[in-house]
């Protein structure tokens, strides 16, 4: 039997929606052995209107979690989501570097969900620049939402197809080999939740239905995590990115409340529809 190895370089979230919870079921999801290497991990305080505070790891404990996985064991694909500080940026680049690792998903997590993404800053702002020279030009996929396309390229808010496409042109010139710029929500006048693929000749429109729900969470991470997930299997990148199109909006369309505050996806979604589809013959 084949296994498939993946690995995540990515925050743990608490609450279990999102981060390297998210990363690990849906790694289980589509059939790929998951592994995680821990940045940082997020708390929220149920006193304080569920407000996120962010614990970054020690980055030797970082270094010696890559060894265990790359070295000891190996991956057949890669994602980073929170890396939290340049210093952690730098160790991502290394060990991509290091053991020439090539299907790599970079996830350009730059805010913790819970406030609008226009008015919340980023974790930090050195971070962008050490992303944008470390991991964007070693990315085989790249997957900003048109929040951190926008602080990849320096452009104004993105709200338009024509600036996806734009913003996806300038990331593929800084370096990734294919931008997947994630339109999610914000899109006004469709009904459809539209994303755009570039691989530096050829935009691919991926849409599907668009819910309306504000049980989103996890959403991002879940997206870049199912694109590594079929890399991993042996996935051309669109083929990934389609799969994962319909991963993550069948667990939007089954996503539920937690509590007053948070909702995650349903990451058994997928499984679920896809047994339905079967069974009716489809």
């Amino acid at each position: 039997m084949t296994i498939y190895k993946a690995m995540t370089i990515a925050g743990s979230d608490s609450s279990g929606g999102a981060g390297m919870q998210a990363d690990l079921k849906t790694f289980q999801e589509l059939g790929v052995y998951g592994m995680t290497a821990l940045t940082c991990i997020v708390t929220m305080d149920p006193f304080n209107h569920w407000s996120h505070q962010v614990t970054t790891l020690d980055t030797e404990l970082l270094k010696k979690q890559l060894d265990t996985i790359v070295a000891g064991i190996g991956v057949d694909a890669m994602k980073t989501g929170m890396l939290g500080s340049p210093d952690i940026i730098k160790i991502a680049s290394d060990i991509i570097e290091k053991y020439h690792l090539t299907r790599v998903v970079i996830d350009p997590v730059m805010v913790c969900k819970g406030a609008e993404e226009e008015i919340q800053p980023e974790l930090q702002p050195e971070n962008t620049a050490a992303m944008l020279k470390l991991l964007i030009p070693k990315a085989l996929v790249t997957t900003p939402n048109l929040y951190e396309a926008a602080r990849l390229t320096g452009m104004p808010r993105i709200t338009t197809i024509d600036q996806m496409k734009e913003a996806a042109q300038k990331i593929v010139a800084l370096g990734a080999r294919h931008a997947l710029v994630k339109g999610g929500s914000r899109l006004p006048d469709t009904d459809q939740a539209i994303d755009v693929l570039y691989d530096g000749k050829t935009f691919h429109i991926i849409a599907d239905e668009f819910i309306n729900t504000p049980n989103i969470h996890g959403a991002g991470c879940t997206y870049a995590a199912a694109v590594t997930a079929g890399l991993a299997k042996g996935l051309s990148v669109l083929e990934a990115v389609k799969v994962a199109k319909s991963f993550v909006t069948a667990g939007i369309r089954a996503s539920f409340p937690l509590n007053d505050y948070t909702g995650p996806t349903d990451h058994s979604a997928y499984k679920r529809e896809l047994a339905a589809k079967q069974s009716r013959g489809n």
